[in-house]
């Protein structure tokens, strides 16, 4: 049993380092991100916001770079406009019971998306129908949208000016990719706004 669960730990850390291998070695995606980073400084320069939204563990990144973004990164500087789109239970249940769960983000970016905000739409499959609704949406009010998926990247790429594919099909592998690009583009962020 003790050498089962070791086996499985090691692997899935191989895993891990694997993936984030692959990426630290894609130019291209290198290239991805930095647009990334320069279209969410454009915006926070003329007093736009980042948004962010997904399902489930994808929420949960949605809030963690949110709360990077307004509270601090790496080092202390004023606070930023971000928000995650998957906070409020009233807004959400409210949306889904009137319009339907597939409008439970689009219905947000309606209300408080402009030009020149970004939209972050998360999902480890590419084919959240929610996420998928909220990127079209986002794009036609002429936000910056950008995708953050999996190797396959589903149907999310059509939707997308920057869609950031992690080279994996495991859930879990995705989305630790996620969370260290969302990490690199929070530092770069800091970086450029504050210059250190």
């Amino acid at each position: 049993m003790q050498d089962s669960v070791s086996r499985t730990i090691a692997d899935q850390l191989r895993e891990t380092a694997r993936t984030l291998t692959i990426m630290s070695e894609n130019a291209g995606l290198h290239a991805d991100l930095a647009r990334v980073t320069s279209a969410c400084v454009t915006a926070l320069r003329n007093g736009g916001k980042l948004l962010f939204a997904g399902n489930g563990g994808s929420a949960a990144d949605s809030q963690h770079l949110a709360a990077e973004i307004v509270s601090r990164f790496s080092f202390d500087r004023p606070g930023l406009p971000a928000f995650a789109l998957t906070t409020d239970s009233s807004v959400l249940t409210g949306i889904g019971n009137d319009y339907g769960f597939e409008r439970i983000f689009a219905r947000q970016i309606e209300a408080v998306g402009v030009a020149g905000d970004v939209f972050f739409g998360i999902s480890t499959s590419g084919r959240s129908a929610n996420v998928l609704t909220a990127l079209r949406t986002a794009r036609e009010r002429g936000l910056t949208t950008v995708g953050l998926t999996g190797a396959d990247g589903g149907d999310m790429a059509a939707w997308c000016d920057h869609c950031l594919r992690v080279p994996s099909s495991s859930t879990a592998h995705i989305q630790e990719g996620h969370i260290a690009l969302g990490h690199i583009v929070c530092l770069l962020i800091e970086r450029e706004l504050f210059a250190r």
